[in-house]
């Protein structure tokens, strides 16, 4: 299970906390997880946790499950197709797709964050029920992937849908992650009570899910009141009920009560540090400026790193770029790319926003080159982050060229990059260019999660005073009005009219 809005690659430090996943979390399936990304704002360890997991029904080769994934996995750059329709055309030709191939399909697009082509993958299935047949496994699989592309609504009708023998501690373990991850707080303290009446609160998982929750909404006396109840109740403590407990500790900016946490870690025979204790620890030491610890926690994190998952390497670039050292950002990343033939977006994402942080721009433009070169889809948020280093630096131009090149290269902008763009016209007072950058910025894809930012707006209002531009200020409150913002009372409360009102 997976507490965690799942938006965006981070920007910053990354604390994982184990892990089996690509990004968002594999809720049913074997390993837990918990993995921190900061992505400007303060948030904690998303645990990703497993209730639930794959049949292995019908294991008998069909259609190899890498085909199904590749041809699926490219259509998701394209709103008019859909996993239904691939499977659909596959089935049309007589193919025979089995149940592990397709679940194996939906673990890898969920693994990369791909919700949306996982949950039609299950849609599909259950329109042929009499061939797929769920378990109660599958259901909280399905479960969470529903909350994740419809909502919380939907996962409470299909949770109270389900038969009384299908609503075992998976399929409740699964809702509350989904409330945990929506910091629905009321709702997840009287699930969990509903739990407890009924036994399924036996182990470390559904209390590592509600500390995170409570990480998340930084009450961290509550994890600590949740450590004490596992200690009375003899509750075995696993590796990610330490790993949330060392984040909690370090949050409160004391290394020394996460440093006693870490001893007590040492001591407990059950458990042994994972590379996600020593990511978090580090993230600490780097947030409080005591960067030789940190780095001698990276070292160690790195000697942990075992068999083939790329989630390490993500945090060693993210964690040695947030500390500064740019020859170890290097040094991984040439590592990274010696183990593994294919390096997937979020890699390049990891470097490229490191190397920026640091300055090195030759260096992520290089990286950058490279990634387009190779890359199987385009990833707006890689070309983001390089042309907002133009438009910080005042390379307007630069940044003007490079926001044409990326259509030459396959991309398409998305609302963030016509809203860096703005950013640079508005530098050069460009009003009426701006607001058109604004308006693409709604007609795109997940625009309904995009809104200009206060501080522009005011910046377009004062302009269009000081020019008395009725005209576009119009236009401005057209576009304000388009973007849900007029109805948002917060939001408006930091606009400031030309009136002097706000």
């Amino acid at each position: 299970m997976l507490l965690q809005p799942i938006s965006q690659y981070p920007h910053h430090h990354c604390v994982s906390l184990s892990r089996s996943n690509s990004f968002p979390f594999p809720t049913g399936f074997p390993n837990s997880t918990l993995v921190k990304f900061n992505t400007g704002k303060k948030q904690y360890p998303f645990i990703t946790c497993s209730y639930g997991t794959l049949s292995d029904e019908n294991k008998k080769p069909m259609m190899k499950w890498n085909a199904i994934y590749k041809k699926i996995s490219s259509t998701t750059q394209d709103p008019e197709m859909s996993s239904a329709s691939v499977l659909n055309k596959w089935e049309s030709e007589g193919e025979r797709l089995g149940k592990y191939e397709l679940y194996r399909v939906a673990k890898e697009l969920r693994k990369f964050g791909r919700h949306k082509s996982a949950l039609e993958v299950f849609d599909w299935m259950n329109e042929r029920q009499d061939k797929y047949r769920m378990s109660t496994s599958d259901n909280a699989i399905e479960l969470d992937l529903i909350a994740k592309v419809r909502g919380i609504p939907s996962a409470e009708d299909y949770f109270n849908n389900l038969p009384t023998s299908s609503k075992d501690k998976r399929a409740y373990g699964s809702l509350l992650n989904a409330y945990a991850r929506a910091r629905m707080r009321e709702k997840a303290e009287s699930l969990i009570a509903e739990m407890k009446n009924k036994g399924f609160v036996t182990h470390a998982l559904p209390f590592n899910v509600m500390m995170t929750l409570y990480m998340n909404l930084k009450d961290y006396d509550q994890v600590e009141s949740i450590i004490s109840e596992m200690a009375k109740q003899q509750i075995p403590f696993d590796t990610y009920t330490y790993n949330i407990w060392l984040s909690s500790r370090g949050s409160l900016g004391s290394t020394d009560k996460m440093e006693e946490v870490f001893e007590k870690m040492k001591l407990d025979q059950t458990v042994k540090p994972s590379w996600t204790t020593f990511s978090t620890m580090a993230t600490t030491y780097t947030k409080i400026g005591q960067l030789e610890k940190a780095e001698d926690c990276l070292r160690r994190l790195e000697s942990k790193i075992k068999g083939r998952d790329r989630a390490p390497y993500h945090c060693l670039l993210s964690l040695y770029g947030t500390a500064g050292n740019k020859i170890e950002v290097h040094r991984v990343w040439n590592t990274y790319k010696s183990i593994f033939p294919y390096i997937p977006n979020m890699g390049y994402h990891h470097v490229i926003a490191s190397l920026v942080r640091l300055g090195d721009i030759e260096g992520a433009e290089k990286i950058y080159e490279e990634w387009v070169s190779v890359k199987s889809a385009f990833d707006s948020r890689i070309a983001n982050m390089l042309m907002g280093w133009y438009i910080r630096n005042g390379f307007f131009k630069k940044a003007a060229a490079f926001f044409e090149g990326i259509k030459n290269v396959g991309g398409k902008p998305d609302s963030n990059t016509w809203d860096i763009l703005a950013d640079g016209l508005l530098g050069e007072r460009r009003v009426t260019e701006a607001l058109t950058c604004f308006k693409e910025a709604l007609l795109c894809e997940g625009s309904k999660f995009w809104k200009p930012k206060p501080e522009k707006v005011n910046l377009i209002l004062k302009i269009c005073e000081q020019q008395n531009d009725s005209a576009s200020k119009e236009v401005l409150l057209g576009i304000l009005k388009q973007a849900g913002c007029i109805d948002d009372d917060r939001y408006m409360s930091s606009i400031s009219l030309s009136d002097g009102n706000q």
